[in-house]
């Protein structure tokens, strides 16, 4: 079992999601050093929530006994944690561990892993979902893959971020992440076409959406997102469209790689991708029900 007296935490990618996990590992008491691809970045982070920092990957990992890593994707995670020049396991030993708390490719994952393992390197998958405001608050759902043993023994690091869920070998925690957003994509897209309906035929949004959420079909971008971030414009919840974009990709790729035909996933990533070519890759991804609700009624926007 990882103790604080016993276990020193190193945590790379520190941006709107990682910056406030590193905090709860801090508050919680573990011996944090953090590391970001934007060295001033990093060292602000360390200041202001008093932690250490390290200027290269090889030092962190040569420092720490965990690092957990929280990068855009799966190909950033893999340079980062085996790539050329600096990097993790210029610095990491046998009976370490990488925790990938990214949106990765399942398959990638488990490549990644057997190259770690091959040099007493464990790991395990373990991504978020609740979005910025469950990270602040340290109440995210963490779906973890690996070695059931490991993932006990790093439980007590995880669970100053949020719930734990153990659903299976290396891998698997991505695949179930990109599942779910998947069905939180699909969630999304059904309420902004209901609502555009609903809008055209005289009813307003507002009263739609607490209809929704008193009913059964309520989902989380009725509850959290749409009184939130879409009919008051502000469009700022804090994960980029391109990343859904991204995760719903990824769901489709497992589902293929497991002969599962997905019609249904695959048209939903057909629309978020019209979206994102439309309102660009770095907007909000509740924009998605402005590209919805702006559409004409040949399917494009106006």
């Amino acid at each position: 079992m990882r103790t604080i007296d016993n276990t020193s935490v190193g945590f790379v990618g520190i941006g709107n999601m990682g910056r406030p996990m590193a905090a709860n590992l801090v508050k919680a008491g573990w011996r944090v050093i953090v590391h970001d691809a934007d060295g001033a970045r990093a060292a602000a982070v360390a200041s202001e929530i008093g932690c250490g920092t390290s200027d290269s990957l090889a030092g962190l990992a040569a420092s720490c006994d965990v690092v957990i890593l929280m990068l855009p994707d799966g190909r950033i995670v893999r340079r980062v944690a085996a790539g050329d020049g600096d990097s993790l396991m210029a610095g990491l030993g046998a009976g370490k561990t990488i925790i990938d708390m990214s949106s990765s490719a399942p398959v990638g994952t488990r490549e990644l892993g057997a190259e770690l393992a091959r040099s007493g390197v464990a790991m395990l998958d373990a991504p978020v979902s609740g979005g910025v405001k469950g990270a602040v608050a340290g109440s995210l759902s963490i779906m973890v893959g690996g070695p059931e043993a490991l993932a006990a023994e790093m439980d007590p690091i995880l669970s100053a971020m949020g719930r734990r869920f153990y659903v299976g070998p290396l891998g698997a925690g991505h695949a179930v992440k990109v599942l779910n957003n998947y069905v939180s994509a699909a969630g999304l897209a059904a309420a902004a076409e209901a609502l555009l309906v609903a809008e055209r035929f005289g009813v307003e949004g507002a009263v739609l959406i607490d209809v929704l959420n008193a009913s059964t079909g309520r989902n989380n971008s009725t509850e959290n997102k749409f009184k939130q971030y879409v009919l008051n414009g502000a469009y700022n919840s804090g994960f980029a469209l391109d990343l859904m974009v991204k995760d719903l990709g990824l769901a489709m790729e497992v589902a293929q790689a497991c002969g599962v035909d997905a019609t249904l996933g695959r048209s939903c990533l057909g629309i978020w991708q019209d979206a994102r070519s439309w309102i660009g890759a770095d907007a909000d991804h509740t924009e998605f029900a402005r590209f919805v609700l702006e559409r004409d009624a040949n399917g494009r926007p106006e």
